[in-house]
């Protein structure tokens, strides 16, 4: 299984380069700057019919929330044009092209968790620029694959868990939102269950719309407890949370105030599921405080 990950420096691309090592079934790469260069027009299009993959997982995105907000623009080539782009390129080889997608093209206004067929509608910039992405890669591709995730965290790049970490390490308290929701999802368990999917889109067993997300739901300020608790455990640094609302804690973006991802559709149809959000954050604290 030839994969070629759009994608290098991001959290789930190196947690895809370290689920491969080891698979002898699995021959992955990862490709970003200066190989290629998404706000490019054409040059991913050229990398991937240069490699001849078996199949193309677009783990590349313009993250960074609130400058979006000032950034359309170029978080709209990254996101949504580059996305189509690499979806045509691989409907012209014939190949399955898997979209990495985000529970913030909802408004979080929904009383329940979100399901696949429930409509978007972003309420910020990075939100928009992904729901076009998805229906780029939607109107490009008939072997598609998109993946809605939430809250990703690992030991690597710039991740909510690392920054509590870093605040602990300076200061006793720490001020965190409390009623946002969603679902904390590691990128090591996601990077697993990425080349699961794969391996189903290669076979014809998985197209459309998936939700996965690590088992469960919090707040920020859940996440942030649990984080700082595993940190002590760890013989790190804790801090207490001070819970507070999000009118405490102003962000040129506006988040969802319900991100929590309803994550039966790929349990029940493909029986992959992420592990509990609490057991994958503490195995990612342990990392990163030894």
């Amino acid at each position: 299984m030839k994969i070629l990950v759009i994608g290098r420096r991001g959290q789930v691309a190196q947690c895809l380069a370290l689920s491969a090592e080891g698979r002898g079934d699995v021959n992955l790469t990862c490709i970003g700057r200066p190989d290629v260069d998404l706000e490019v027009d054409g040059s991913l299009a050229r990398e991937i019919e240069s490699a001849l993959p078996d199949l193309v997982i677009n783990a590349a995105a313009y993250t960074a929330v609130d400058h979006a907000e000032e950034d359309e623009g170029r978080a709209w080539r990254i996101n949504a044009e580059a996305a189509g782009e690499g979806a045509r390129a691989a409907t012209s080889l014939g190949i399955p092209f898997i979209y990495l997608s985000t529970d913030y093209v909802f408004d979080g206004s929904a009383g329940r968790a979100w399901r696949e067929d429930d409509p978007l509608a972003p309420v910020n910039a990075y939100g928009r620029t992904k729901a076009e992405g998805e229906r780029q890669v939607g109107a490009a591709s008939p072997r598609h694959t998109i993946i809605r995730t939430s809250w990703v965290v690992s030991p690597f790049g710039h991740n909510f868990v690392k920054t509590i970490l870093r605040l602990a390490a300076g200061q006793d308290e720490i001020a965190v939102v409390d009623n946002q929701r969603g679902c904390p999802t590691s990128a090591l368990n996601l990077a697993d269950a990425l080349l699961e999917m794969g391996r189903r889109a290669i076979a014809g067993e998985a197209s459309g719309i998936y939700h996965l997300a690590g088992a469960g739901e919090a707040s920020w300020a859940d996440l942030a407890e649990h984080v700082v608790q595993c940190s002590a455990e760890a013989g790190g640094r804790s801090a207490k949370v001070r819970r507070i609302s999000s009118a405490e804690y102003l962000t040129p973006a506006p988040r969802p105030v319900n991100s929590v991802l309803d994550c039966t559709k790929a349990r029940t149809e493909l029986g992959i599921a992420l592990p509990p959000w609490r057991d994958s954050v503490a195995k990612i604290v342990q990392v990163l405080v030894e």
